[in-house]
């Protein structure tokens, strides 16, 4: 029978989301735990994945396009399977579905009004209610299985907050906020609906008692009544092989299914494929004996008699799963948009450092002054753009801009991706004032303290890996740029001049263009212009 796959409320102020990317076309076979789409939403672009088994028979947002929470988002059933009832509003399926979202409108509504009002009202500044999210479409409520976070406890963007099982699998939650956590509105093992308060984060100190207070009137969340089960997984430590009988004669549901197919949550099953581990084994303590992550983790095989000569490895096995940070998702998005969308070419150019080598040493051996090779390459670049200003320019649909400024973005590695600082008219500044800049705008963006404004506005981006001892490398246009430079390392090598073999210095260099833009024969005379003042860098202070 055909199900009906709704938009999910992905995070807890999560109003309507927009489908970046389907993974599934129409007609493709959906196993669960299969990423079904890329779904953006208030505050980041998370995968969404199926909890149901069938073919994908209609997709009812296409990619770009933006719907409300638990509007139509898919529909799987059987292959040929008549969906047309569905699409028409009508049949068995549809009209539950409709019931259902009739009978939730009203208390819905009443908790999202008082819930505004305690906000309104008794919310201290700075602190944010996180309530429990709707992680599935058809999700009413949440279990937190496991708080990895503790009252007290910094909290960044991006940090796993919890883990929390609703009534498919037991999914992570992230926070969406930075603070402290100043309030647990759940305990481990208790449950609550959707909405109801979860947490409260803000300024560290801040009293949220009254706030606390206000939620628990209206939400009353319940412990989940699972005894058996907190009791026996608090009696059965590894170390103890009484515990570990007593685990063993707890009872527990078969988390088999009639038709033979096992009840496991898409992260466990992940889990026991990376481990090894024989899921027909495993006895789930999840609802209906669903097997769920910490059966995975705490699972024990039995044991069984010596083997005589069989092997035994002496290593393991061994990883560490790092989530994707919100700004290594931003790089991975605009990167991937930038390679698919700009048809890049590349030009590649070996200059002579000799000059430059001996006017950078001259240079700093003026009193209290310290430039490098980068700010060279920097307001070389600024100038030689201001020639070519096709190679300072910008794609649009209807039109191409030509960029009469020059603001060079300088690419910095961070340790959750790389960020592009932005030197404003650098043709104008003076390379102890590009040096500066730089380094300032380097540090902020190493503490994270850059604002978006020092990021915006580029029209020329210089990436440089000279520093880590690469000698030549490409890389991805930074739109809406038309051009990025790759500089390598400074090397020492044979040459030839005047028809003598002698020891050089020379570096290389990788243009990529925008082949929309920039033909090769403007990418070429602007690297002809940039050899100028970097082999006679003399000329940059004329």
């Amino acid at each position: 029978m055909a199900i009906v796959v709704n938009m999910p409320r992905l995070s807890d102020t999560m109003e309507e989301g927009t489908v970046a990317t389907w993974l599934k076309k129409v007609g493709d076979k959906i196993e669960e735990g299969d990423i079904l789409a890329e779904i953006e939403t208030d505050k980041a672009t998370m995968e969404f994945e199926s909890f149901n088994e069938g073919t994908l028979l209609h997709i009812g947002v296409q990619e770009g396009e933006t719907t409300k929470v638990d509007e139509l988002l898919a529909i799987i059933g059987d292959e040929g399977e008549d969906i047309s009832s569905l699409l028409n509003g009508g049949g068995s399926s549809a009209t539950e579905s409709s019931e259902d979202k009739e009978e939730s409108a009203t208390p819905s509504q009443d908790e999202e009004s008082k819930e505004t009002e305690a906000k309104s009202q008794d919310l201290p500044e700075g602190v944010i209610v996180v309530t429990m999210p709707r992680l599935s479409d058809t999700m009413e409520e949440g279990t937190v299985a496991t708080w990895l976070k503790k009252v007290g406890d910094t909290v960044e963007e991006g940090d796993i907050l919890a883990e929390i099982e609703t009534d498919k699998a037991t999914m992570e939650f992230e926070s969406f906020q930075s603070g402290t956590l100043l309030e647990i509105g759940l305990q481990e093992g208790e449950s609550a609906k959707v909405d109801a308060l979860l947490a409260i984060i803000g300024p560290a100190g801040t009293d949220v008692s009254g706030v606390a207070a206000n939620f628990s009137a209206t939400s009353a969340p319940a412990k989940k009544e699972e005894a058996p089960k907190t009791e026996v997984k608090s009696e059965a430590p590894k170390a103890s092989p009484a515990k570990t009988e007593t685990k063993a004669k707890a009872p527990a549901p078969t988390p088999v299914t009639e038709n033979g197919r096992l009840y496991v949550s898409p992260l466990a099953k992940k889990l026991a494929e990376e481990k090894g581990i024989n899921l027909t084994k495993v006895q789930g303590s999840g609802e209906n004996g669903r097997i769920i992550k910490r059966d995975i983790e705490n699972y024990e095989p039995a044991a069984s008699g010596a083997s005589v000569g069989k092997f035994v490895p002496s290593g393991q096995e061994d990883f560490d799963d790092v989530d994707n940070s919100q700004m290594r998702k931003a790089i991975a998005k605009a990167l991937t948009n930038s390679k698919f969308s700009a048809p890049h070419y590349y030009l590649s150019v070996e200059f002579d450092m000799e000059n430059a080598m001996a006017f950078r040493a001259q240079f700093n051996s003026i009193p209290d002054t310290k430039i490098s090779y980068n700010d060279i390459v920097v307001k070389a670049c600024a100038l030689a753009l201001k020639q070519h200003p096709q190679v300072n320019s910008q794609w649009f649909a209807d039109k191409m801009r030509l960029n009469n400024h020059v603001h060079i973005g300088v690419a910095v590695a961070v340790p959750d991706g790389l960020v592009v600082p932005v030197v404003r008219f650098a043709n104008e500044q003076t390379l102890p004032q590009i040096g500066a800049e730089v380094k300032e705008l380097a540090g902020k963006a190493r503490n994270k303290k850059l604002t978006p404004d020092e990021m915006q506005g580029s029209t020329f981006t210089v990436s440089n890996l000279g520093m880590f001892g690469i000698d030549t490398f490409t890389s991805i246009i930074n739109q809406p740029n038309s051009a990025i430079l790759s500089v390598g390392n400074i090397v020492e090598k044979p040459v030839v001049k005047n028809g003598q073999i002698v020891v050089g210095h020379t570096m290389k260099l990788s243009l990529a263009c925008d082949h929309r833009t920039v033909d090769g024969a403007t990418g070429a005379m602007f690297l002809q212009t940039l050899k100028g003042y970097i082999e006679n860098p003399v000329t940059m202070l004329v």
